[in-house]
């Protein structure tokens, strides 16, 4: 029942609850910054296909484990003038050189990423010296009473959610991965809290 519920219907809720009005939102205020050849982690069902620039982005590469997600970002991946390929693997599989990558955008996937910090030295690890890494996560708010409850609800949120942790401290899992944070913009996308405290912005 488990394997039935994370391969048919977690992709459905996932896609809905990542698609609502300010989660877009604050997809469009960051992938449009993406240049060049793109890495995209966790590129799930493709929503965030229809905010890359063509006149900017020459190819995107989208790695997430849950294959069966793909075919729905292939859909949505016509007629945005940009060649899309999907690989279904751990981002720690990625056979990609170094420095190969002018953009790496990651947008509400470190919150399920069993081993974060070595997620971001690979991200690291193939992003070129001069390129940026286009970040979106939820993740640890500052107030003391909502942290409070998201450390209480992740243990219980997790198994179904895909593994997501309500608590992570994203600013320190960035800068733990090797990388600077140049921009950085927080607040809370709604309610309730405890889900909807975000962090948005660029690291080198």
């Amino acid at each position: 029942m488990k394997r039935l519920y994370e391969r048919y219907l977690l992709p459905h809720l996932i896609d809905r609850s990542c698609s609502l009005g300010q989660v877009m939102k604050t997809r469009s205020q960051i992938i449009p910054l993406a240049r060049g050849r793109v890495l995209e982690i966790g590129i799930g069902t493709g929503l965030n296909l229809a905010f890359y620039d063509a006149a900017h982005v020459t190819a995107i590469v989208g790695v997430d484990p849950a294959a069966h997600m793909h075919s729905l970002a292939h859909r949505r991946a016509l007629g945005i003038g940009i060649p899309v390929q999907t690989i279904g693997l751990e981002l720690g599989e990625i056979r990609a050189p170094a420095q190969s990558f002018d953009s790496v955008v990651c947008t509400f996937t470190l919150c399920t990423i069993p081993d974060a910090i070595a997620a971001m030295r690979e991200m690291r690890r193939v992003l070129k010296p001069e390129g940026k890494l286009l970040f979106a996560e939820h993740g640890l708010a500052p107030d003391a009473a909502v942290a409070r409850w998201q450390h209480r609800l992740t243990p219980m949120w997790k198994p179904f959610a895909g593994g997501c942790h309500l608590n992570r401290d994203i600013p320190a899992l960035i800068s733990a991965g090797g990388f600077d944070i140049k921009e950085l913009h927080t607040g809370y996308l709604g309610s309730p809290r405890p889900m909807t405290w975000v962090y948005r912005g660029w690291a080198s």
